[in-house]
């Protein structure tokens, strides 16, 4: 029976994951968060339940070996834990940036480097990353999140080579708009990012009308069970996928992006955000 640590399953794509794959019989589900008591009721899922904070070096170690402990390796780790700091590049906190990496990026790092040398000497196992659409694009308001997760494509695509010769395989899922608390969090940082007087008071106020109304548009959205399922698919398929991207919208606006080129995509932007 694989054993399947994912971190972040306090709420949203994370606790909706661990429902999910707790109920395969093939799977043993190890749900995380920083506050236990947070997850307590996952185990009427089936899931086994462990402290973890994946800014915290001890934390790390000692969820790990738990699970070592038990059934030799972690068989996947699925690195979910992340939020979004948003503000604009001048004015947002950078002490509150170097929080947002050490949560999306150096904390998926380190889960990796713990999880693999037992994954190597298991003859295999599974990574998957939760990234966003915001690593193939960039909103206005957004530098520092979309920064986090630029970091995460590209760990993520060095690691899938490196980790290939030992059989572990390593997929990027990129989730567009999802009907979370996600979306309120990275309101909530963008308004307290910046005085109202201030230069960007019009950027702002633009971003975050237009954060609200697209999380609310089940048309741009979707609900964090299309995440888990994909989440699903990588765990278990035998020939998971490099780049899984969730919701059609996402889809759209990346490809988009990479067919208008930087100008007029530009010009998109300034029509959505109606910032000048």
């Amino acid at each position: 029976m694989t054993a399947v640590l994912i971190t972040g399953t306090s709420s949203g794509i994370g606790r909706i994951t661990a429902e999910r794959l707790a109920r395969r019989p093939d799977l043993t589900v190890y749900a995380t968060a920083r506050k236990v008591e947070t997850i307590a009721d996952l185990t009427r899922s089936g899931a086994r339940v462990l402290p973890l904070d994946v800014t915290d070096e001890e934390s790390m170690r000692a969820a790990v070996a738990e699970i070592e402990a038990a059934h030799g390796s972690v068989g996947a780790l699925v690195n979910n834990a992340g939020y979004g700091q948003y503000g604009t590049v001048e004015e947002t906190d950078l002490n509150a940036v170097r929080h947002q990496f050490e949560t999306n990026v150096f904390g998926l790092s380190r889960m990796a480097q713990l999880a693999m040398p037992a994954m190597r000497a298991a003859g295999g196992g599974r990574i998957v990353n939760v990234g966003s659409m915001g690593g193939r694009l960039v909103f206005p308001a957004g530098g520092y999140y979309h920064a986090s997760k630029y970091a995460v494509e590209a760990l993520s695509d060095a690691l899938r080579f490196e980790a290939a010769p030992f059989g572990i395989k390593v997929s990027l899922v990129e989730p567009g708009l999802i009907r979370t608390a996600f979306g309120d969090t990275a309101a909530h940082t963008l308004t307290g990012s910046a005085a109202p007087s201030g230069p960007y008071a019009r950027l702002n106020a633009a971003a975050d009308e237009q954060m609200a109304k697209s999380y609310r548009s089940k048309a741009l959205s979707a609900p964090p069970e299309a995440v888990a399922k994909v989440i699903e698919k990588a765990v278990t398929t035998a020939r998971p996928r490099a780049r899984y991207v969730v919701t059609p919208a996402a889809k759209a606006l990346v490809h988009s992006r990479r067919l208008l080129g930087a100008r007029a995509f530009d010009l998109y932007l300034k029509a959505q955000f109606r910032a000048a």
